[in-house]
């Protein structure tokens, strides 16, 4: 297909990630948002570009640890159980995939994703000259126990043979002296040198003044009802101000895209998981690599302006309320590992909702109603992980060229 008018609905990373490799094959990007460039689950994440994130959280073992977790008075998961026949379909469809062969399958999806994803944010981040605290110096996965570190030894073996993602494993006091921010007498942990991470919010505003430069329009506060179509194409998109026309269109309205369901021809199981994050300033003793505290779904991310905890999830549908006990969840958490776990003064506190699918892969191809349209949603915890190799997928996409990346196990529609 030639370049000409391409529409993205939705100004997260996906959307403008999307904008960016579309504008560099020759397409004149537009970019609208019902909110801000960059303001919702892109926002406050906590900022990993991380290849060792490979298999997805439904798998052999999800539903005792998530059995365990409801069951905790204050657990890292929650539902909020209520009438929704959308929670209940979609909970079907991950406990049908919660077994060792999807799990594998998934894997194998998402690997590529984030390899390519890894190399695309060096890469730009460099050549962009691209100001948001990148660093490449991996990660660890912490273990207060020991059982959890003998437990990780299989997954850590799985991943090595599997996909040819090891770690480096980091018993006891090797832990401590490797991070000494850490406690003495933790369990271990394992580390990942692959891994990077960045501030979000920076690579955000970052990304917006690049597009800008590059002539890319970006219209925030409008918020898309629906397509105006021709036969099987769409001519353009309505929102509450007006109608924008285009030759293709790109959906990436992460959390929101299941509400497009109907006019995009397909299924789209995506619910939004709850996270939350604290940004605040640096503690005096502040970790020098992120962690990831397993048994207590605790992510620490130092970063060069601040430090951030985040994490936890919570399925209490398109809740907006920001709940303390949550934050104060990851608080506590930290202060099991941690010398200092918390630093001054609090910059912020923040929730977004995760774009959660049931096989923990993610929805990108062309919509099956109409053939200009392309939807690129549900990247579930890895969204910012996985944005650049999503973003390049859907230029090529679009662009009729051949994908860097087989598109066949992200095809939206699989769930129908």
């Amino acid at each position: 297909m030639s370049a000409g008018c391409a529409v993205i609905i939705g100004a997260g990373v996906i959307g403008a990630w999307s904008a960016y490799f579309l504008e560099r094959a020759g397409w004149k990007v537009t970019v609208l948002d019902q909110g801000g460039f960059g303001k919702g689950c892109s926002h406050g994440n906590c900022g990993y570009v991380s290849p060792s994130h490979v298999l997805p959280i439904p798998g052999p073992k999800a539903v005792g640890t998530a059995i365990r977790a409801l069951l905790q008075r204050n657990g890292p998961f929650k539902i909020r159980f209520r009438f929704d026949p959308a929670l209940w379909r979609w909970m079907a469809l991950f406990l049908r995939r919660c077994n060792y062969r999807d799990m594998l399958r998934a894997g194998h999806a998402l690997h590529p994703l984030l390899q390519s994803s890894r190399s695309l944010y060096e890469q730009v981040i460099g050549k962009e000259k691209l100001d948001c605290e990148w660093q490449a110096r991996g990660l660890i996965l912490v273990f207060r126990t020991k059982a959890g570190m003998e437990e990780y030894a299989e997954t850590n073996h799985l991943l090595a043979e599997e996909y040819g993602v090891p770690a480096k494993r980091l018993d006891g006091d090797e832990l401590s002296a490797f991070e000494p921010a850490l406690k003495p007498g933790l369990g271990g942990g394992w580390f990942y040198d692959i891994d990077a991470h960045l501030r979000p919010d920076r690579f955000m505003a970052e990304m917006r003044r690049l597009l800008a430069e590059r002539g890319v329009t970006i219209l925030e506060g409008q918020t898309f009802r629906e397509f105006r179509r021709k036969g099987p194409q769409a001519e353009a998109v309505v929102t509450e101000r007006g109608e924008l026309t285009g030759d293709v269109f790109v959906v990436a309205t992460g959390a929101w895209t299941p509400r497009f369901s109907k006019q995009l021809g397909c299924t789209i199981p995506i619910e939004p998981g709850k996270g939350y994050s604290i940004t605040m300033g640096k503690p005096a003793h502040c970790p020098r690599v992120p962690l990831i505290f397993e048994e207590h779904r605790v992510a620490v991310t130092p970063l060069d302006s601040g430090y951030r905890l985040g994490s936890t999830m919570e399925f209490a549908g398109y809740d907006s309320t920001l709940r303390r006990d949550r934050l104060e969840l990851l608080k506590a958490g930290a202060a099991i590992y941690l010398h200092e776990p918390v630093g001054e003064p609090v910059l912020e506190e923040w929730f977004g909702w995760r774009p959660m699918t049931p096989d923990g892969v993610p929805i990108i191809g062309r919509s099956p109603a109409m053939g200009n349209v392309f939807i690129a949603a549900g990247h579930n915890m890895i969204g910012l992980a996985t944005g650049s190799g999503t973003g390049r997928l859907v230029a090529e996409l679009v662009s009729g060229q051949p994908p860097h990346l087989d598109p066949h196990p992200y095809r939206p529609e699989r769930f129908t």
